[in-house]
């Protein structure tokens, strides 16, 4: 058996080891997030694709209602919804209710973990 004989078995291998794996990898995404948008139920917060924040008030089958602000609510397909948020960071409306508003934002943004990025520099064109 010559050398040239085991080229083609051998990329073979080498090409479809790491699309097999993709795939996998790929499958096992689109089965979490098909989890994660079957269990959105009303009172979740929620991140959509596009950034948007919302807190849910009402679902359906293919379709969930957003309140993006108070009395301000959006409906978007359930396929919009990128993640869950978790917001056990923030203080809870109780304790911020008596405070004074210079102090509320001060205790929410030394517990916040948001992190901002660096502006981008753009060049000038003359």
């Amino acid at each position: 058996m010559d050398l040239n004989s085991l080229i083609l078995p051998l990329l073979i291998v080498l090409l479809a080891v790491p699309l097999f794996l993709q795939a996998r990898k790929q499958k096992r995404a689109m089965a979490e997030q098909q989890k994660l948008q079957n269990s959105i139920a009303p009172g979740d917060r929620v991140m959509t694709t596009s950034g948007v924040f919302g807190t849910v008030v009402a679902t359906s089958d293919d379709t969930i209602d957003l309140e993006l602000a108070p009395g301000m609510t959006t409906t978007w397909v359930r396929q919009a919804v990128r993640e869950k948020v978790v917001t056990d960071s923030a203080p809870a409306a109780e304790e911020i209710k008596d405070e004074a508003p210079a102090e509320v934002e001060a205790k929410v943004e030394t517990e916040s973990k948001a992190e901002v990025a660096a502006p981008i520099e753009q060049q000038k064109t003359n």
